[in-house]
C-alpha cells in the first residue's frame, strides 16, 4: 500500500514508518518539525528511515493549502494520522497551538481523505479523552463527555469529526486511543525520558500525586502492531447500532475507535522502582500535588481490539523500561 504517515519524524510516527517500509508498503512521511522538544532527535529518527520506498515531506497539517496538493499528487490507500501538539500540560500554557494542529490541521487531514477518496483514515486519539471518568477499565463504549484538559477535548473533537466524515461521505475512520507510550526514541517531555535523565544527572525528580499514580504504560512496539492492524482493517459499520441505545465506540456508519493500551496497569512508585534498577541508580524523590489537567489513573479495556484486530500489547514494563535505558544509554553516550 502506499501510506501517508504524518508526524513522521515523532516518536511513534517514526518507528511505524519502519514497520511499514519493512513489510514493503511505500511511506510518504511529513512533518513540521517544530521545536516543541529538540529538534536533532527528531532529525536523528527520521535519518533512521532511509529506504527507497520512503519519502519526507516538510510540511505542516494547518498549511490548507499545501495539504490540499499533497492529497491531489499522491494517490494514498491509506492513512496514519499522528501529527499533534502533544502533551496534556502544554494546553495549559499554550492553548493556541493546539486549536490549530489538533482542530484546524485535523480538519485538513478529513478533507484530503474525502477528496483523495482515501480507503482508511487511522487516526491517533488518547486514554485523556476519558477525562473525569473513574470506572476503570476504561471502554470505549463509555460516555467521555468530560475532558480535564484542552488537549483532550481536541482528540475527543477528532473522534466527533471522523464520524461525521465516516456518515457523510462514507470515509472509513479509526481512532486510536493510546495508552501512555514510551519505548526508545520517546519524547523528553515524558515522564520515562525526564526520570532517567534526573536520576542520572544526580536531581531531585518530581512525582506527582504524591506517587499515588497508576499508567496502563504501552511499549511503543505494542502500539506500533496494534497501528498497523487497525489499518489493515477498514472500519466497518456496525449493524447492530441503534440510536436508542447509541454506542460510543461503533456506528451506523464505517466508524471505529478502539483503546490500544498494555492493560495491566502500573503503579507509579513500581514504574520508578523498575527505571531505578535498569539504571543502577536510586532516584531522589519529590513528591508533589496532582497537576491541573491530570488524572490519577487510566487503564484500558482491550477486549474490542483483540475481538477485531486480533491483538493485545504484551510487553511487561521490565522489559520495556530496559530497552528505553540501553537506548538512553547509547543514543546519549552515557556510560
Amino acid at each position: 500500500m502506499k501510506i501517508l504517515v504524518t508526524g513522521v519524524a515523532g516518536f511513534i510516527g517514526s518507528h511505524l514508518a519502519l514497520r511499514l517500509l519493512a513489510r514493503g508498503d511505500t511511506v510518504v512521511g511529513i512533518d513540521n518539525m517544530n521545536n516543541y522538544y529538540d529538534v536533532t532527535l527528531k532529525e536523528a529518527r527520521l535519518h533512521r528511515c532511509n529506504h527507497p520506498a520512503f519519502q519526507f515531506e516538510r510540511l505542516d497539517i494547518v498549511d490548507r493549502e499545501r495539504m490540499a496538493a499533497l492529497f491531489a499528487q499522491h494517490l494514498f490507500d491509506a492513512v496514519m494520522h499522528l501529527a499533534a501538539q502533544a502533551g496534556v500540560r502544554y494546553s495549559i500554557e499554550n492553548p493556541a497551538a493546539y486549536i490549530d494542529s489538533n482542530l484546524v490541521g485535523f480538519g485538513n487531514i478529513l478533507e484530503g481523505a474525502r477528496h483523495g477518496k482515501v480507503k482508511h483514515l487511522v487516526y491517533a486519539s488518547s486514554s485523556s479523552v476519558y477525562g473525569a471518568n473513574t470506572k476503570l477499565p476504561f471502554s470505549e463504549h463509555d460516555n467521555v463527555d468530560h475532558p480535564v484538559s484542552l488537549y483532550a477535548a481536541t482528540k475527543k473533537a477528532n473522534e466527533l469529526m471522523a464520524h461525521t466524515y465516516a456518515s457523510l461521505y462514507g470515509l472509513p475512520c479509526t481512532g486510536l486511543r493510546f495508552f501512555t507510550v514510551y519505548g526508545p526514541w520517546g519524547r523528553p517531555d515524558m515522564a520515562l525520558f525526564k526520570f532517567t535523565r534526573g536520576i542520572l544527572a544526580g536531581e531531585r525528580i518530581p512525582v506527582f500525586n504524591r506517587g499515588q499514580m497508576i499508567r496502563d504504560f504501552t511499549y511503543v512496539d505494542d502500539i506500533v502492531e496494534g497501528v498497523i492492524r487497525a489499518i489493515d482493517r477498514p472500519a466497518q459499520p456496525n449493524p447492530g447500532w441503534s440510536g436508542d441505545k447509541p454506542d460510543s465506540a461503533t456506528s451506523y456508519a464505517p466508524y471505529r475507535v478502539y483503546n490500544i493500551g498494555n492493560n495491566q496497569p502500573v503503579e507509579l512508585m513500581r514504574y520508578i522502582r523498575v527505571l531505578e534498577d535498569a539504571l543502577g541508580r536510586k532516584a531522589d524523590i519529590e513528591l508533589l500535588p496532582l497537576q491541573d489537567g491530570d488524572v490519577p489513573a487510566t487503564y484500558a479495556n482491550v477486549d474490542a481490539l483483540q475481538n477485531n484486530v486480533g491483538f493485545r500489547p504484551r510487553t511487561p514494563v521490565e522489559e520495556g523500561v530496559r530497552r528505553f535505558v540501553e537506548w538512553y544509554k547509547e543514543y546519549y553516550g552515557v556510560h
